[in-house]
């Protein structure tokens, strides 16, 4: 069945600068089973929906959400599942005057297996994504004025990445590039990004199949990964490590101690589908509110963490009230 648009009242803006966030917006069609199914296998599922989902829209409404002020750049098709997909962003406060409706193609689609773990598999079909170029960037350089975050992933032609990247680079904003689905990246994206957020698998790759340090070891071990990423160009960077939290290396913060753990915030996951762009969303909306690359970290990983513990992805994004009664738990 399809998810009903959500009902709750538009968040209250909170202080920071604009979030612009270009890339994705699909439906998602998820359906649920007891675990995921192996190589021409056929299992039984035990629910169906279809969701508002697509990386880059999930981090604009996590963000919208969370308070921030953002606005999404995009593409959906003429159909229902491009007018689900606007609803539930407006719902969320997130501005979509700059997602195009594309004739002729479909909304994108990502058709979801999600176990019962929470563990999920994804495939995705790019429709009305692959439409995106670097003209919709062009056609709206206005909304990168006075921007304080650009939010990018690789679900859009990497050619409409590097211009919107170039488009923050050149407004001042802080280009916060999540290098999901992983591919390999120009040195010149590189040298126009903020901040690099990968998971560990995604980090190895991006270094040419380096081992990446496990969740408990030591800050010394985390420095020739920081090192070989500042040869890339990149001194800031987060490292998501799932269920263990996430490493920060920040070498514009402190080039001879550049690394911080965040620990994890422990839940029952229920759906972890789309719980990296909660984390995505989280760190965009405290890193535009002046917050240094770490504090962001903490914040986006307890985001994350409630994502994972309701069913679907943009539904189950928290309010910054939910996340700061999580903080002010794990402190007590």
């Amino acid at each position: 069945m399809n998810a009903a648009t959500p009902t709750r009242a538009t968040p209250e803006k909170a202080a920071g600068g604009r979030i612009v966030v270009v890339g994705s917006l699909n439906a998602d069609l998820t359906i649920y089973t007891e675990r995921l199914p192996g190589p021409g296998e056929t299992l039984q599922g035990s629910g169906f929906g279809v969701n508002p989902g697509g990386k880059s829209a999930n981090q604009a409404v996590a963000a919208g959400r969370l308070g921030a002020d953002v606005a999404l750049l995009g593409a959906v098709g003429d159909d229902a599942n491009g007018a689900m997909l606007l609803a539930s962003c407006t719902a969320a406060g997130v501005d979509v005057a700059a997602v195009r409706r594309a004739e002729g193609v479909e909304t994108g689609v990502a058709v979801v297996t999600v176990d019962a773990a929470g563990e999920n598999s994804i495939v995705i079909s790019a429709g009305a994504n692959g439409t995106v170029a670097p003209a919709d960037v062009e056609a709206s350089a206005g909304l990168f004025d006075g921007a304080s975050v650009v939010c990018l992933c690789l679900e859009v032609a990497p050619e409409t990445v590097l211009a919107a990247a170039r488009a923050g680079h050149d407004a001042g904003a802080t280009v916060v590039l999540n290098l999901s689905p992983y591919a390999p990246i120009t040195p010149e994206l590189a040298r126009v990004t903020s901040v690099l957020l990968v998971n560990a698998h995604e980090a190895s790759q991006f270094l040419d199949g380096a081992d990446i340090p496990g969740p408990e070891a030591p800050a010394a071990a985390w420095q020739p990964v920081a090192e070989r990423l500042a040869e890339r160009g990149l001194d800031r960077v987060v490292v998501t490590l799932g269920a263990h939290g996430s490493v920060v290396l920040d070498r514009t913060h402190d080039a001879d101690a550049p690394f911080t753990r965040i620990a994890p915030t422990r839940v029952v996951a229920v759906d972890t589908t789309g719980a990296g762009d909660a984390f995505t969303g989280g760190l965009a909306t405290r890193l535009a509110s002046g917050a240094q690359l770490a504090d962001a970290a903490a914040f986006a990983s307890v985001a994350a963490a409630l994502a994972a513990t309701k069913k679907g992805t943009q539904a189950a994004y928290p309010t910054a009230a939910e996340v700061e009664a999580v903080r002010a738990s794990n402190r007590a």
